[in-house]
């Protein structure tokens, strides 16, 4: 043993408590020697022991206050010689002495109580439940190995004597704990054991004190945290009682619910009752039936019946951690396999999941209300205790009713179920996990330092440093634990809000219990019963989907119950679930794929509405799977805007064409590589304006304009691509400038998923360029763009079509701008000006774009509009359109383009109005068919109600040719006729109730517009 501290050696003990961490170092320095002077010295080792403490002030006081109290009582040579050398005691004394001044008291009371912390002598490391249960039915008198113990005596000496026996065990533990050497979740258990011990032992006492107990049985259920052993160092210990008479006993069944109550109640008072030693801890049966208002104690019978047919949804949460813990084993047991099954058939109760979300919400409000420290709170306050278990509780409830594995009663080893199982991601799990051990051994250490009932986290300096210090933190304990508390208090916070209101858990919980379980026999029957064509194939898509015991198929299991609902909700369920394990085949064991459906679960719901809607889309997303990831946000599914996607489309092509770039292999890259970038681009982006389209997040106009910029970056990307390319093989600049003016429907910025590029191109040779040279560069550059976008690729194809050029096939291919100048002044006709009110110059070269703008302007906005000539053949043209580029054998009125009051009516209404008014009203010089149409009522050249009635048309039957396209994946101007399927599943997407619907609206809108055309383009009064 080191040397003694006494006065002769006081110069240096101030300055080393202050370096061993005590704050006050002056009074623990006259308190040192004070003691020294009454024979009660410490050495070094024991400084140093108590400088390793949370508090070395409170340790040091605590243990010169037990030394006197052990020398008054005989015991201190013994205890000066157990901290005299290396042994639990002198590891784990002081530990408990500098977090517990409760525990300090106590140990000043009991002297000899410090053995507690002593396993070299007869007490084991852990007593487990059957030693305590044994030692403390000792305490009161009571034989362990009796049927039913009764104490010696009922009084309070008996009572006193329970509470030092639960306090003996209570240090024991907190010294394992406080050295490290139980983790919180033994101790948390250990404490629910010892309470159960107590309760036994109060029940003894009880029997003792109410004469003709034998005559019932009582069994008392563990609640909350003691049934769960999760318990706290103080907490009131929930409980619920239930009894029956005794076979044999002659005894009725009233008699003995009132014996069983007297039983109860005195149990309450035994381990609730102030006592010189204190109390143990409330008793508190407010979660049985009815509450405070329902009898104590229930018959099994009468608890049935009432979870049967009357109890809340909070109730049943609560019955999550029912245990028997104390009386008649045999009767817990039975009440226990009563309840059991109406745990899990609670969460398929309507409103479940609301209910349980709504109570958490109001629990929340009320605190805030009440609680200026709400968020101090460690139990219940934003990012606690209750955030954890009551996240973990609605999943076990929800999803344990098919899986069995989730119905453990404590939160940690629920969550260990849950993530195994693949309900919560790994990485959640683990989050959840470390934070709740955190903010558990926080609450230990704040209710051991008294011993009181509280969660709070204390804003004392003081208090702060000595948790701080506790948990290890002693650099900056106060700034170190406030800042790791609020850390993890904000990611359960995160994780809660992801979890508890996460829709899935809606959705299933309305499954009915054998659907959600998915096993083959349940899942044939759901499949017939939703309206799957095929409920054999789609069974052996679930098996694929499901098979095995991977993570990845566990949540899957717990997906397609739902999933499948969705999938029936399309208009091809079969397609969609196809669809969804081709993706997830695709995807195979990518990691953030089915977590991504599990917690965003708007995710899975859009996907399977897309994947049973849609062909179009389903080929998109096959070809990209990684583009599930936009599903899940409504702002991510907007169109692009151009400049962002010409700004990509155009570093793609400077990466791969520009000198030393190279492809895959090291071989220099090419334009066909940097094409083929570009087309990926447009796959993406198609695939998102398609999903826009399908849940009605974009409008006709919006998904015209998107695909036309879709289109134009793409254009203009191969373009680049192959001008660059050009010139690498020409090894000098391009002889002239190129620009591509886009036409038809790409001109107006109305192209739909299934159309062409109508172009045409144009150059103007440099000054000083032979003029030959230049047309023949542009020629190659013009083919080159067209070879490029029509390489085979698993991509959709889009085609270059420049055959609305002048002279159409017959002419060349590229024309200088003065070429253009010379034809459109010689030789056009009506109809080319009329093509040109499409044309739109938006790819190339800027300068060049505006020259050719200028240079057709006059043409299809003539000075003085057009002639009656020019009128008349202009409807001439349309009508020989109507009668010979029909197809044969269709039904003209279901011709969305041709048609009557179809696309090309109301285009050429509109067409007509701009020839011959669009010098003069400058509002009509644009491309787009509706902007026109607005301007044209504006300016009064058309009336008002027949410029609505043409733009609904025209917006109809823009809309269904769109949604044929992504139904089918094939382009169609007719309304779907042959296959029903098809026509219905238009008439879904559309969201008409029926095919007859789609029709019946359609025909109105055609009809009325087809009237406007004869009154306004054909002149038919």
């Amino acid at each position: 043993m080191s040397e003694p501290w006494t006065s002769d050696r006081r110069p240096s003990l101030t300055g080393r408590l202050a370096r061993l961490g005590f704050t006050d170092a002056g009074r623990a320095e006259r308190a040192l020697l004070e003691a020294a002077r009454a024979g009660t010295a410490l050495d070094d080792d024991a400084l140093d022991a108590l400088g390793g403490t949370a508090d070395p002030d409170l340790a040091l006081d605590g243990l010169l206050r037990l030394l006197a109290a052990a020398d008054a009582a005989g015991e201190g040579g013994e205890l000066r010689a157990a901290l005299g050398k290396d042994g639990t005691v002198r590891e784990r004394l002081p530990a408990v002495l500098g977090v517990s001044a409760a525990l300090g008291d106590h140990l000043v009371r009991h002297p000899g109580h410090w053995r507690a912390l002593d396993e070299a002598g007869a007490l084991q490391p852990a007593p487990g439940a059957a030693g305590l249960r044994a030692a403390l039915l000792a305490a009161v008198g009571a034989d362990p190995d009796a049927a039913e113990p009764v104490a010696a005596e009922a009084g309070t000496a008996v009572l006193v004597a329970l509470r030092a026996e639960y306090r003996w065990h209570l240090l024991a533990l907190a010294g394992r704990d406080l050295a490290g050497v139980a983790d919180v979740a033994a101790v948390a258990a250990e404490l629910a054991d010892l309470a159960a011990a107590a309760l036994e032992a109060g029940l003894a006492v009880a029997r003792a004190e109410v004469p003709g107990h034998a005559s019932c049985r009582l069994a008392v259920i563990g609640m909350g945290k003691c049934g769960g052993r999760e318990l706290n160092y103080v907490s009131d210990v929930d409980v619920i009682f239930v009894a029956e008479a005794r076979d044999g006993e002659g005894t009725g069944e009233d008699a003995a619910l009132r014996t069983a109550t007297r039983l109860a109640s005195a149990l309450m008072r035994a381990c609730s009752t102030s006592t010189p030693e204190g109390a143990l801890w409330e008793v508190d049966a407010g979660l049985r039936p009815e509450g405070k208002a329902g009898p104590l104690v229930r018959t099994l019978a009468s608890h049935r019946a009432y979870y049967e047919r009357w109890a809340k949804t909070w109730e049943f949460q609560a019955l999550l951690k029912a245990r028997p813990v104390a009386g008649d084993a045999e009767l817990g047991e039975r009440y226990l396999a009563a309840i059991t099954p109406l745990i899990w058939k609670a969460a398929a109760g309507e409103g479940f999941v609301e209910d349980v979300q709504g109570m958490r919400r109001r629990v929340e409000a009320h605190l805030n209300e009440r609680d200026p420290e709400a968020d101090r709170q460690l139990k219940l306050g934003p990012g606690g205790l209750r955030d954890v278990e009551f996240a973990v509780q609605l999943l076990q409830l929800v999803h344990g009713r098919a899986d069995e594995t989730l119905r453990g009663a404590g939160t940690l080893g629920a969550l260990t179920a849950l993530s195994a199982g693949g309900y919560v991601g790994r990485d959640d799990a683990a989050a959840l996990t470390s934070a709740y051990r955190f903010l558990r051994r926080v609450e230990h250490l704040v209710q051991l330092h008294r011993l009181r009932r509280t969660h709070t986290v204390p804003d004392d300096p003081a208090d702060l440093r000595r948790l701080g210090r506790a948990l290890g933190l002693r650099t900056e304990p106060v700034g170190e634990f406030t800042a790791l508390w609020r850390r993890h208090a904000r990611e359960v916070r995160r994780i809660h809000e992801k979890l508890f209101y996460r829709p899935l858990l809606r959705a299933v919980a309305r499954l009915p219990g054998q659907e959600a379980r998915l096993t083959p026999e349940a899942a044939r029957t759901r499949l017939v019963a939703l309206g799957y064509n095929d409920p054999a194939g789609a069974l052996r898509h679930i098996e694929a989907l499901t098979a095995g015991v991977s993570r990845r198929a566990a949540i899957q299991r717990t997906l397609l119950p739902v999933m499948l609902g969705w999938f029936a909700d399309a208009p091809d369920p079969d397609a969609g679930l196809l669809g969804f394990r081709q993706v997830s085949d695709a995807l195979g064991t990518t990691p953030w794929y089915l977590r991504l459906l599990r917690d965003e679960v708007t995710v899975a719901e859009r996907m399977a509405w897309v994947l049973g809607s849609s062909r179009y889309a389903t080929d998109l997303l096959l070809r990209a799977p990684e583009a599930v990831t936009m599903l899940g946000d409504s702002a991510e599914l907007a169109p692009r805007p151009y400049e962002a996607l010409r700004t990509e489309a155009l570093a793609a092509v400077r990466r791969r064409t520009e000198p030393g770039a190279s492809a895959e292999g090291g071989a220099r890259a090419s334009a066909e590589d940097a094409v083929a970038v570009v087309r990926g681009l447009r796959r993406r982006e198609l695939f998102r304006v398609a999903v826009a389209d399908l849940l009605d997040l974009t409008g006709v106009r919006e998904v015209g304009e998107a695909l036309t910029d879709i289109a134009a970056v793409t254009v203009e990307a191969a373009l680049r691509a192959a001008i660059d390319e050009m010139e690498a093989e020409r090894r000098e600049p391009l002889p002239t400038r190129m620009a591509v003016v886009a036409m038809g429907r790409f001109g107006g910025h109305e192209l739909g998923y299934g159309s062409d590029a109508d172009v045409m191109f144009v150059h103007d040779p440099l000054p000083g360029a032979d003029e030959r040279e230049a047309g023949r560069a542009a020629h190659a550059v013009a083919e080159e763009l067209r070879r490029l976008l029509a390489l085979p690729a698993p991509d959709p194809p889009l085609e270059i079509d420049p055959n609305l050029r002048p002279e159409g096939r017959q002419g060349p291919l590229v024309r200088t701008l003065a070429s253009y100048a010379a034809y459109y002044a010689r030789w056009s006709a009506p109809w080319e000006s009329q093509a040109l009110l499409r044309a739109d110059a938006i790819i190339g070269d800027p300068e060049l774009c505006e020259r050719f703008r200028a240079l057709i302007d006059p043409v299809r906005f003539p000075e003085d509009g057009i002639d009656d000539d020019a009128v008349r053949q202009i409807r001439r043209l349309k009508a020989r359109m109507e009668s010979e580029r029909l197809p044969r054998g269709v039904d003209r009125r279901l011709h969305t383009k041709l048609g009557p009051g179809g696309l090309s009516d109301v285009e050429w209404v509109v067409q007509l109005l701009q020839l011959r008014h669009g010098h003069d009203v400058p509002a009509l010089r644009t491309t787009r068919t509706l902007a026109a149409l607005d301007a044209a009522a504006a300016a009064r050249l058309l009336d008002a109600e027949d410029a609505t009635v043409l733009a609904e048309a025209w917006r109809l039957a823009t809309r269904i040719r769109g949604t044929v396209m992504l139904v089918r994946g094939r382009a169609s101007d007719l309304l779907p006729t042959d296959h029903h399927k098809e026509r219905s599943a238009a008439a879904r997407v559309l969201g008409y109730p029926g095919t007859g619907d789609l029709l019946e609206d359609y025909r109105r809108h055609a009809r009325r517009a087809r009237a406007v055309v004869d009154r306004v383009f054909y002149g038919v009064t």
